[in-house]
């Protein structure tokens, strides 16, 4: 079997894959983001990133996490209500700069986790792609 097919199994789960443009996404409704790094360590995949950005009519975020399993581009997507969601850091050190970008960017929390200043701007507060950017306008004379 493949990696791809033992995941589901692993993610207690027999829902398959739909395969997108190379990536299989799997429907993560209902499961934990832990649970899933957990699952993910247990099959030796290797972690890749994390995607944030705003649903519209704010109904939230939308986070989906990537990762590699023996040369498969796999998805998991997650949405958040408000603005929080469980770090992984302790099962996957490899996150630890995309949670803390994703938290300085959107404002989202991964809570269980240490913070250090911004990565970016050090002295400013989290969120900063969620705030409105002043248009200046200005006028011919």
């Amino acid at each position: 079997m493949s990696t791809v097919e033992i995941a589901p199994e692993l993610l207690m789960s027999a829902e398959p894959y739909t395969e997108d443009h190379g990536v299989y996404w799997y429907n993560s409704d209902g499961l934990n983001v832990r649970e899933l790094a957990k699952s993910m360590n247990a099959i030796g995949a290797r972690f890749i990133t994390i995607t944030a950005y705003e649903l519209p009519k704010n109904e939230g975020f939308r986070l989906e996490y990537h990762w590699d399993a023996a040369g498969r581009l796999l998805g998991f997507t997650f949405d958040l209500n408000g603005n929080e969601i469980e770090s992984i850091y302790d099962l996957c050190e490899a996150v630890d700069w995309i949670e803390r970008e994703v938290r300085e960017g959107f404002g989202i929390v991964f809570t269980g986790r240490p913070y250090e200043p911004l990565l970016l701007r050090e002295n400013d507060t989290a969120g900063v792609n969620m705030r409105e950017v002043p248009v200046k306008v200005e006028v011919a004379q």
